[in-house]
């Protein structure tokens, strides 16, 4: 195993993501790289479009050698378009498919790098066209960057529900009690009531912002 693990960004053909992704999880299986490659990633949300529905036409009536249609038909006026809502996966960065790779501090370039063998199996992986970094040489992603790219998930413990009080940690409000209003893990906030100038004041932060006050 090893000890340490960033994230790079390696750039592909256009519409090659999916393929890059797939045969490099093909070769990290076939190779037993898994320590190696732990991850391979395209990151994606999901969007809610509006669609036509498309209805069957009206059969037309054959008459002698041309179709036509009946008169009834012929006299029915437009129809309102029918529309539905479709949850569609969209890459949010096209070109683009990131993997997580075991790294090492090279003293004599002061950098840390991948593996030479984890290099060349990416860079030949077909579709791939380089890495992003100076000179198109694979520069890992901070801690912030992995974060707010959405490849690395922030895991953040939360110790208290609705209803609990708690004490504000950080920014304005630092040291400020409240009382759970809301949580919202998805959007990773939490709603705090405090009071402020003898009135109740709503304040959403991040569930990090906040700890439970003991009794």
């Amino acid at each position: 195993m090893y000890d340490e693990y960033r994230w790079f960004v390696v750039h592909t053909y256009s519409g090659y993501e999916n393929k890059v992704c797939s045969n490099l999880l093909t070769v990290i299986e076939n190779r037993g790289l898994q320590d190696m490659i732990p991850e391979v990633c395209i990151p994606t949300q999901t969007v809610v479009e509006l669609r036509e529905i498309k209805e069957k036409k009206p059969r037309k009536k054959k008459t002698d050698d041309f179709y036509s249609f009946t008169e009834e038909e012929e006299n029915q006026e437009p129809k309102e378009k029918k529309m539905e809502e479709v949850k569609i996966e969209r890459k949010l960065y096209p070109g683009y498919v990131f993997v997580k790779t075991a790294v090492f501090y090279d003293d004599k370039v002061k950098e840390t790098k991948m593996t030479d063998e984890v290099w060349y199996i990416i860079r030949n992986t077909r579709g791939v066209t380089g890495f992003v970094g100076p000179e198109s040489k694979p520069s890992p992603l901070s801690d912030a960057e992995a974060f707010s790219l959405g490849v690395e998930k922030q895991v953040i413990e939360v110790a208290y529900n609705v209803g609990d009080l708690v004490t504000i940690i950080g920014g304005s409000f630092d040291g400020f009690s409240g009382i759970v209003d809301t949580i919202d893990l998805e959007q990773k906030t939490v709603r705090v009531i405090i009071s402020m100038m003898g009135r109740d004041t709503p304040i959403e932060l991040g569930l990090d912002q906040v700890e439970s006050t003991l009794d």
